[in-house]
């Protein structure tokens, strides 16, 4: 039996639905290290978990219970399929069952390589995927940690695994936040890493050890954005990253590349601009412009939407509140 206790109504301790699954060893990884995941629904739901064996008794109310065995059914279903759990899946399957959420987005995953799959984490993460199946143009706005550049990389790269695009271009521009790096030594290349470092860790998370390969191939390019002035992006994917530090002349610029069959999504934080002075950002420009327009489609994400750590979501709540 689980060594935890709870503070739970005593009419809740009596009320228990007990669950049995198979395969002893997937209800350790159910449960995780040190039965932290119970731990986790214990504390957001409000439940009292206790595991025997394979049998799992879940106590609390109707509806805590019958959202604490509708997330652990969900997990060991992921499980059985091969793949891992970890306390960010728990997290996502709380917020799926949220009342106000949607339980049916929950199954909206793609795949970005032979053996990886990628789900989106909360139901705005999940419109925002729909979104991009569905238009030509997407905008990803909200704060950091939401999965706006992450989703996009990973939608990205489930249009090259299906082979509907033939190559991914992802752009931002070469703006640093707040810092003044001066000069860089190397080449070109080593001159723009540093600002596109952000691309190549979403890439390398959702496609793997084969992302070098597809950067060396040509398949995957990632440039800063004056570079893409003049082209002509034909049966790409493309993604521009961090649209807030963009001028109304360079995002105007860039939505105009988009060339046959290609697709562009477009991430940014209206309130993290870096743009000097009294720059206007052509992010908003773009927003207010495009709102309404056919095949344009904007997906908002706010505080409760951050996936990162959970001090993230605090932490972006506190600035919002302060008008920071």
């Amino acid at each position: 039996m689980s060594a935890r206790s709870k503070s739970l109504p005593r009419k809740a301790h009596a009320e228990q639905v007990t669950l049995e699954f198979a395969d002893n060893r997937l209800v350790a990884a159910l449960s995780g290290p040190h039965q932290k995941h119970f731990a986790r629904l214990e504390q957001r739901l409000s439940v009292l978990i206790t595991q025997r064996g394979n049998l799992i008794a879940v106590a609390g109310t109707a509806d805590t219970r019958a959202r604490t065995t509708a997330i652990l059914r969900a997990l060991y279903a992921r499980l059985q399929a091969g793949e891992s759990v970890t306390l960010a899946e728990v997290d996502a399957e709380i917020r799926f069952t949220d009342p106000v959420g949607n339980r049916a987005a929950a199954e909206g995953s793609i795949r970005t390589a032979s053996s990886r799959i990628t789900r989106p984490r909360s139901p705005a993460q999940s419109a925002y995927l729909d979104l991009m199946r569905e238009h030509p143009l997407v905008f990803g706005i909200g704060p950091a940690g939401t999965g706006k550049t992450y989703l996009a990389a990973a939608f990205a790269a489930h249009m090259l695994h299906q082979r509907r695009v033939e190559r991914l271009i992802l752009s931002r521009p070469a703006l640093e936040a707040g810092e003044r790096l001066g000069f860089l030594p190397g080449d070109l290349k080593d001159k723009i890493d540093p600002y596109l470092r952000p691309l190549y860790d979403a890439l390398f998370d959702v496609l793997g050890d084969q992302t070098t390969r597809l950067i060396e191939q040509g398949v995957i390019e990632v440039a800063p954005l004056a570079f893409m002035r003049g082209r002509t992006l034909t049966r790409a994917f493309v993604i521009l990253d961090e649209a807030q530090n963009t001028t109304a002349a360079q995002m105007k610029m860039m939505l105009t590349r988009l060339g046959e069959d290609s697709q562009l999504v477009v991430t940014g934080d209206p309130s993290q601009s870096d743009l000097p002075g009294n720059t206007a950002s052509g992010l908003n420009e773009a927003l207010s412009i495009l709102e309404g327009v056919e095949g344009v489609g904007i997906a908002r994400f706010g505080e409760g939407d951050v996936v990162r750590h959970a001090l993230v979501s605090r932490v972006v709540a506190a600035y919002s509140a302060s008008g920071k």
